[in-house]
């Protein structure tokens, strides 16, 4: 088993039944206690859960940590210079994809305040909300399922209606990006849903802040080689810099 789907399979537990043992999830899983206690430590960092003697519990201060409305509040200056440089490479009568993060969302602000002919697909609450009532705007929410403290739909209930659109251009934020395992995120609902997004996808653009690079969450939704594009606010090392020309991914 990937560490990934383990580790999915940890917060199933942990959402039905509030609290599990190591003892008890190594049995169920077939796997040691000690590479539970490392995926118990790796995933608090995370604010997946929290450690308890013997096990791990489902915390609540998970959704305030990663609630929306805590993650706009972040580096919104640098998310306002990652949009202006994102609103550029986008033309009239294109179809784009918003997913539903706070950095996308600052991309839709841009749009409406020079708007262009475009179809625009997102899964995010918050992105349809703002773009509702822009005339040159077709938008298309994805349906799913919403969570206490999120701004997006999850699941890919709806996911086969992105398999009937051409979609030129994703635009996409993430947890952490690192090179081994491209863009990750830790909400596991919501980035099924992003990697049908990705597929659908004639390009990915990736949004991302100096925050998040060097970093890696619990599932990744898209793999370097399928990036197309990162727009970052900060200055990269020129190992990253050079990574990311052998990679043929373009940098802003």
């Amino acid at each position: 088993m990937f560490m990934h789907e383990r580790r999915s399979k940890i917060l199933d537990y942990l959402n039905k039944e509030q609290r599990v043992t190591v003892k008890e999830l190594a049995k169920r899983l077939s796997v040691s206690e000690a590479t539970l206690r490392t995926d118990f430590s790796d995933m608090e960092k995370e604010g997946l859960l929290k450690r308890t003697h013997g096990g791990a519990i489902i915390g609540q201060f998970d959704e305030k940590q990663f609630s929306f409305s805590n993650r706009e509040k972040k580096n919104k200056e640098e998310k306002s210079l990652i949009s202006i440089k994102a609103e550029k490479l986008i033309s009239a009568n294109q179809c784009i994809l918003l997913d539903a993060s706070s950095t996308a969302l600052e991309l839709a602000k841009r749009l409406k305040e020079n708007p262009k002919r475009l179809t625009i697909v997102t899964n995010g609450i918050y992105t349809a909300l703002e773009l509702r009532d822009v005339p040159e705007f077709t938008v298309i929410l994805i349906g799913g399922v919403i969570r206490t403290g999120s701004g997006s739909l999850e699941s890919t209930i709806d996911a086969g209606l992105l398999s009937k659109i051409n979609i030129d251009l994703m635009f996409t934020s993430a947890s952490g990006f690192d090179f081994e395992k491209g863009l990750t995120d830790f909400n596991v609902y919501e980035v099924e849903l992003k990697k049908e997004m990705v597929k659908a996808s004639s390009k990915v653009i990736a949004l991302l802040d100096y925050s998040k690079f060097g970093k890696s969450s619990l599932v990744t939704f898209a793999t370097v080689d399928e990036i197309s594009t990162i727009i970052t606010d900060g200055q990269l090392s020129n190992e990253y810099i050079q990574l990311m020309e052998k990679s043929d991914i373009k940098l802003l």
